[in-house]
């Protein structure tokens, strides 16, 4: 946590004993301590997150075979300004974050997130979903090397455990070889790495920014960076049965990312993103459920390992809370 000591902003980290080392005005970190209300309020916030996700990688599957990736985002991006819009006409108290405070930090988070969500998007149509997923989530990887000199977060033994197994069962759920070295896989691993720079900052942006300002801003800044890859009035092509696909993409991204960027305001960037590690089984039952692909035995040795590091990671931090 943070406290204003002396006029002086002092950067305070406990032990579990409740003990710290000083060298100067800091105190240097001995053990990362979350809160018990915040572990509980990331975990349900990340739940929301993986469902929304998940609908919104079905509307996809749903809407490809008539619009491309730029026209599906488009359509995302245009219904996340309106709602957001209108929430701010009833609710006076959402209209500062219409006004950007840091702007060069939105606008480079929002072409990342823009060049690896139409990669992802992408990648869900030449991939099985299982395999795009398993992919990546080799973004908590990143993130945990990334968040130590970015965002001074500390590497607890839970934290490094759930990385470790994560990135152990989606070798598991991949086993590499010749068929998974392809352009899309590595197209994938490019979208992961732009996915954890993007973690980085959101994370950074939750320290001064409200979630209303980060989400009104995601989709006003992709808009156009969407609609710049339409090449036809594609709106004159939506059809009835288009309808139920184009809510799920459109509410589904903007619950999706009003949770994700909840959970990164109630913990570390390292302990909010292995949790999305469980989208690989989720997304998996979907594929077998909904599109008939087969359900792999190794995606459920594979999510064990991610499971059991997830619950490990979980147990230390609720010890030291």
């Amino acid at each position: 946590m943070r406290a204003l000591v002396a006029g002086g902003l002092v950067s305070v980290k406990a032990s579990r004993h409740g003990g710290g080392e000083v060298s100067g005005r800091s105190i240097h970190i001995v053990r990362s301590i979350v809160p018990q209300r915040s572990i509980l309020a990331v975990v349900l916030w990340m739940s929301g997150a993986l469902l929304a996700f998940s609908a919104t990688a079905i509307a996809v599957r749903a809407l490809a075979p008539a619009f491309s990736i730029f026209e599906m985002l488009a359509v995302r991006n245009a219904a996340g300004v309106l709602i957001l819009l209108a929430l701010a006409l009833v609710r006076p108290d959402l209209r500062p974050g219409l006004k950007p405070r840091r702007f060069g930090l939105h606008l480079a988070r929002n072409v990342l997130h823009f060049a690896g969500t139409d990669g992802w998007a992408f990648g869900l149509t030449l991939l099985p979903l299982a395999t795009v997923f398993a992919l990546e989530f080799t973004t908590p990887a990143w993130v945990a090397l990334l968040a130590i000199p970015l965002l001074k977060e500390q590497m607890t033994r839970g934290r490094l455990v759930a990385v470790m197994l994560g990135f152990i069962g989606v070798l598991v759920i991949l086993r590499p070889g010749l068929e998974t070295l392809q352009p899309a896989s590595f197209l994938m691993l490019g979208v992961a790495f732009s996915f954890a720079l993007v973690a980085i900052m959101t994370k950074r942006l939750t320290m001064t920014e409200s979630t209303f300002s980060i989400l009104f801003f995601m989709n006003l800044l992709q808009l156009p960076m969407n609609l710049a890859g339409v090449s036809r009035a594609f709106w004159l092509e939506v059809q009835s049965s288009h309808a139920l696909p184009l809510i799920g993409i459109s509410l589904g991204g903007l619950l999706a990312h009003y949770c994700l960027t909840n959970a990164y305001r109630q913990g570390d960037a390292t302990m909010v993103v292995p949790l999305d590690f469980m989208r690989i089984p989720l997304i998996a039952f979907v594929g077998w459920q909904f599109y008939g692909e087969p359900l792999d035995p190794y995606v459920f040795l594979g999510s064990f390992c991610i499971i059991l590091g997830l619950l490990y990671s979980l147990h230390r931090e609720a010890r030291t809370a």
